[in-house]
């Protein structure tokens, strides 16, 4: 279920949208997927937010900076944290997708190319920086848990891949 199948309060949206993933700042939380639902309830916003994993250290930046929008845009708020359902890349939206890139980070791939890619070190990757496929992986593990750490063999360029989450 993504984002925009949750009810969020049309007020909202130009406020939450306003609020960056604190680890990939070209990200809204919006884009990232992450806000489930944003409702106000007796003159208090609330919202329910899930996090990209368990244990995931952004959400209570995440949290505080929703709070911090609300606030400026004159409301009260409360946050709540909702576990199920887990987040998924599929939550990524088709603009999240597209900043990540931009922004140096090569978006997730569907779960079996995924598998291929850091299981069978198929060449499916993108390299954001030149656009070729001709990477490879360097590390299961890249700036943060949910990114893998590849290489371009054509540009030579290092890369984060954010691997997909199902």
């Amino acid at each position: 279920m993504t984002t925009t199948e949750q009810h969020i309060d049309k007020i909202l949206i130009p406020i939450l949208e306003q609020v960056s993933d604190p680890e990939i700042p070209v990200l809204s939380i919006m884009d990232m997927g992450v806000v489930r639902s944003a409702i106000i309830e007796n003159d208090i916003v609330k919202v329910e937010i899930t996090p990209t994993y368990s244990g995931c250290p952004a959400m209570d930046v995440i949290g505080d900076d929703i709070m911090a929008a609300l606030k400026n845009a004159g409301y009260k708020s409360k946050i709540e944290l909702i576990l199920h359902p887990a987040w998924t890349t599929d939550w990524i939206t088709e603009r999240g997708r597209k900043a990540l890139e931009k922004y140096g980070i090569a978006a997730p791939l569907e779960a079996e190319a995924d598998k291929d890619v850091l299981l069978n070190g198929k060449r499916l990757v993108k390299c954001p920086q030149c656009g070729s496929k001709n990477t490879k992986l360097v590390s299961q593990f890249g700036s943060t848990a949910c990114k893998a750490q590849f290489q371009c063999d054509e540009c030579q360029e290092p890369f984060d891949y954010f691997k997909c989450l199902k």
